[in-house]
This record gives C-alpha cells, structure tokens and sequence, in this order.
C-alpha cells in the first residue's frame, strides 16, 4: 500500500469508529504530516481520494470536513412479482450461500450473520463456559418441551418493549428461528397450499415451502411501507391461501419497517379473511431509535398471528435459540415441536436467560445497534460512490443488511465471477420464488472495515467490467 493510501485509509477507518463525525473539522494537511511523517503532496493526495468517494469536502480558507450521510434513493416504486403462486426454486443457490462455512480467506458480503466478536457478548461466553465447567444438572436432561421456565419469562418480559403481553406459557423455545418459522407453516398446511410471502422474501422462509411442497404467492412489496395490501387483498379473494409469512420490522432482505397504522390493517384484513399470519420477528430488537417498532402480534386479539423469533441476529447463530408465540394454535404448534426435535438444548438456553436477567442483553442491544447504525452510513457512503450511477439502495432503519438494486446487472453471474477474488454475495435471486430480483445483491454491514471497502471496490469493478462487456455485445 502507497503512502498516500495509508492516510487515507487510517483517516477513513477514524471516521468508520466515530472519531471523526459528520460536520467535524478534520486534521490539517500540516498537522498530518507531522503525525504520518509524509509530505505536503502526500497528504493532500490522500485527502483528494477521499473527497472522490464523497466521504469528505474541502471548504476554502477552512479546511476539511466530513460529509454527512443523507438518505439515499430507495429502490424504485414497488416491486412487481408474478401474480400467480408458483413452485419455489432456486435451493442451488441457496445451498451455494449457506451450505458450507466460508474459508478465513474469503470475505462474505451477503450472510446475515451479527457482529459475534462484540466485547459487550463476554458475559454470555462466560456463562456458557461456567454452566459447560460445573455440568449443571438441568443441563445433563431433556429439557421441557416448550423449553426453559427462566428463558420463556425473561421473554415474556422482553415481549411487552414490542406491545405484547405474553405469559410464559404462551411461548415456546425453539431450534432456532427457521424452526420456528417450520413448525407455524407446518401447522397451517398441508402439501398443495398458498402461502402469501412479502416479496423480495427470505429465502429460509421460502425453502420450507418447497421442502412441504406448498406454492408461494409473491405479493408487491413497496421498499418503505411494505407489503401492498391492497395487491394481498386482492389475492384473499382469488387464491385459497392459508397463511400469510411475513418479516414486517426491519424487513430481510428489503430494509422496510411497515407503519404502525398499516400493521393494523394487515392484522385486521387477516381477520376478514380468516387466515393466519405468521411473523418473522428476528430483527425487530435491532431497532435504530426507541421505542422499538410494535408487532404484529401486538394487535392480535384473538390468537391468529405466531409470532417468531431467535437471537441469531441479536447475539450470536451458533446457540440455535428461536422461539415463537402461537396464539391459538399451540397445542398443534406443541405437536409439531415433538416430532420435529423434541427439546431444544438446555444449557444455551439458561446461559441466554442469565445475560437477560442481569442486563447483559439491552446493554449489548445500544452497543450494536450504535455500531451498525454508524456502518450503515459509512457503507451506505461507499456504494453511492462507488456503484453505478442510478443504483437503488435500501435505508433500513434497524438490523444490519442493505439491498442494492443496478439495473442491468446479473447478480448470479457476479457471484460466479468474484469467486475468484475470495468474495461472496447474496444474489437477489435467492430472495424470490421464481427468480427474479437477479440485478439485486444483499450486502451485510455489520462491519465497515478497510477489507469490505476493498471488497467493494473489487465489486464494483466488475460490475463495471459486466456492463462493458453487455454493451460490446449490444454492439
């Protein structure tokens, strides 16, 4: 790396950890040449590379200031799905992204994966280890099946920050969030069903349809305000659909929150119809600002919606701790619990009731959350300037993951193409039933570090490079 390139690169990373904010004056070209011991025209060729990715802008007899991030174009209009169910495919694909962990060597721009080396987790790994040290008792047997009395109050206690008012007997602790979103689908179909998704739509979601052979009716989704419910209204009516799946906070892999007057309406046009809902809340607690958004089972007063959810997202993957309230369905949802793998494991879920209990969870919550919304902007920055000009780009007000749209662009294609340069992307394909949303990737941010910066640069190139190549065939 060029001596310019390090400044730049030390300056940037102060601005990825909040050193430097948007509006603040930066360090003087004297000042950092001192400090880097470089010349004059180092540093102001530094200084000039950053000015080109818009992160900051030189003012006359002033000096240098940060740029602030202002929101970017969302994805234009609402997206247009086929208007009929269809069989769900593409478990290729699918199986591409998540079936093998990634090598040390390759960067993973797509896994919806949370920050797992955050200080503010050490409580719960020191748990973890206590509980594994000692081999506590409770923790050497099968467990209830509707999981731990600690953990199921601590969440019933979490419930009521998202409007709901839960007893501990109305939850049940699942093997993670996907199966819970399994056990809900399972009970409300059989083999044949529709099912109504948001689209674009998560694809764990998706391949439990096709795993039970049920058809997914993809309805328009807007990128702000969410699934258009008139489009599903108008699918009520000529679709014998069972059950309506849909992440309505911090959407995966959208962005959108739906507002809290057309939550309602979403719950109250399920009661018309009498068909049931199941909500895929995993990122709700990654809210932005309080309070965190309220849920669609908060609005729910006669037990149709099942509210899903893990701390996949909040903590960490590998503890496989979900769990779901299933209003009046639990007693199929219990069966159904039994046969899939009876209980869950015991000892994550008495590590996770005891960094509750003690606090650990809402101080870990403002930790991540500040970080991922600070790389939200950085990253956010970093696309605007160096994807393609007319590039649609999500503004999430939660979780971690951005969806880019470049017209044109086949995201399949590229995956295949950045295997050689160790990078991985989620193409957008993997986000519909039949396909579609192939000139869309999902980008992760919960790092904004130098090696995503030039994973997306080395992105970005070959995007370029594709389109070359498309018009020297149009030619």
């Amino acid at each position: 790396m060029k001596r310019y390139e390090e400044v730049a690169a030390t300056i940037r990373q102060r601005m990825e950890h909040g050193l430097y904010r948007a509006g603040d004056r930066l360090p003087s070209i004297r000042e950092l040449c001192g400090e880097f011991a470089v010349s004059i025209s180092t540093v102001q060729t530094a200084y000039a590379g950053l000015e080109a990715e818009r992160l900051i802008e030189a003012r006359p007899k002033s000096g240098y200031y940060v740029l602030p991030r202002s929101a970017p174009p969302v994805l234009p209009g609402v997206t247009r799905p086929t208007q009929r169910p269809l069989d769900v495919s593409q478990w290729d694909h699918v199986l591409n992204l998540v079936g093998e962990p990634g090598a040390e060597h390759v960067i993973s721009l797509g896994r919806g994966i949370p920050d797992v080396e955050a200080k503010t987790l050490k409580p719960l790994f020191q748990q973890l280890a206590a509980l594994h040290r000692r081999g506590h008792a409770a923790g050497l047997k099968y467990d209830s099946l509707a999981g731990s009395p600690q953990l199921r109050e601590q969440l019933a206690r979490l419930a009521s920050s998202s409007g709901c008012l839960l007893h501990p007997d109305d939850i049940l602790i699942t093997t993670g969030c996907q199966e819970a979103l399994s056990i809900a689908i399972r009970t409300l179909t059989v083999p044949g069903d529709v099912v109504a998704v948001d689209s674009p739509s998560f694809y764990g979601s998706m391949q439990i349809l096709k795993a039970h052979q049920l058809k997914a009716m993809e309805i328009p989704t807007d990128p702000q305000t969410g699934i258009s419910q008139e489009a599903l209204e108008l699918a009520l009516e000529q679709w014998p659909i069972k059950a309506i799946q849909i992440t309505p906070t911090h959407n995966n892999p959208l962005g959108y929150t739906m507002p809290e007057a057309r939550k309602r309406e979403l719950v109250a046009l399920a009661q018309r119809f009498d068909v049931a809902i199941i909500e895929d809340d995993i990122y709700g607690d990654l809210a932005y600002r309080a309070p965190r958004p309220r849920t669609l089972k908060s609005f729910d007063d006669d037990g149709r919606v099942l509210l899903c959810s893990s701390f996949s997202k909040t903590l960490i993957p590998s503890l496989r701790v979900g769990w779901i309230a299933p209003g009046r369905y639990r007693d199929q949802v219990m069966h159904m619990k039994y046969v899939s793998t009876g209980a869950s494991a015991t000892l994550p879920q008495l590590a996770v009731a005891d960094f509750i209990g003690q606090g650990h969870y809402e101080r870990h919550l403002r930790n991540v959350v500040r970080q991922y919304q600070r790389n939200l902007d950085v990253v956010l920055g970093w696309v605007q300037a160096l994807f393609p000009l007319g590039t649609g780009v999500s503004y999430p007000q939660g979780g971690f993951l951005l969806w880019v749209e470049v017209k044109g662009l086949d995201s399949v294609r590229l995956n295949e193409r950045m295997a050689a340069s160790g990078i991985q992307i989620a193409p957008g394909s993997l986000f519909s039933a039949s396909g579609k949303y192939r000139d869309c990737l999902r980008i992760n941010y919960t790092q904004a570090s130098s090696p995503m910066y030039d994973a997306l640069v080395t992105v970005s190139r070959e995007i370029a490079l594709m389109q070359a190549e498309q018009a020297a065939e149009a030619v």
